[in-house]
C-alpha cells in the first residue's frame, strides 16, 4: 500500500488538515515533523522541480514578514538554509502521494492524488 507523506509543523493548522484529510480516508501516513527533522535536499528537490522555488515560500506568513525576507534578496542557496532553519517559511503542508505532490491546503489536488 502506497501511503502519504507529508511535511509539515505539528502545530500547523494546514498541516493537521492534511493529516485529518488523509486518515479520513483511511490513508497511511508518514508525518515529517520539519522542526525536528529537516527535508532532505532530494525530497525539496522534488518540489522545487515541479512548483519553483519561490512558490514553496509563504509570503504572507508572520515567519517571512517577522524574518524582513520582503525586502531581502537571496540566492536560492540561501533561502534554502533559511528554509532549513525556520520551516515556517514555507507554504505547509508538502504532500507526496507516489510521484504526486502538492503544497499548502489544497484539498482538490489531494483529492486528485487519491483518484489516479
Amino acid at each position: 500500500m502506497v501511503s502519504v507523506q507529508i511535511f509539515g509543523i505539528k502545530n500547523s493548522q494546514p498541516t493537521r488538515a492534511a493529516e485529518r484529510f488523509f486518515k479520513e480516508r483511511g490513508i497511511q501516513l508518514q508525518f515529517v515533523d520539519l522542526k525536528i527533522k529537516p527535508m532532505a535536499h532530494g525530497e525539496i528537490k522534488r518540489f522545487i522541480d515541479r512548483f519553483k522555488l519561490p512558490a514553496l515560500i509563504d509570503t504572507e506568513s508572520s515567519a517571512y514578514v517577522d524574518a524582513g525576507l520582503k525586502y531581502m534578496r537571496l540566492s536560492d542557496t540561501e533561502l534554502l538554509d533559511r528554509i532549513s532553519r525556520d520551516p515556517k517559511l514555507l507554504r505547509l503542508p508538502l504532500v507526496r502521494f507516489a510521484n504526486k505532490l502538492s503544497i499548502g491546503h489544497d484539498e482538490a489536488s489531494w483529492k486528485a492524488m487519491l483518484a489516479s
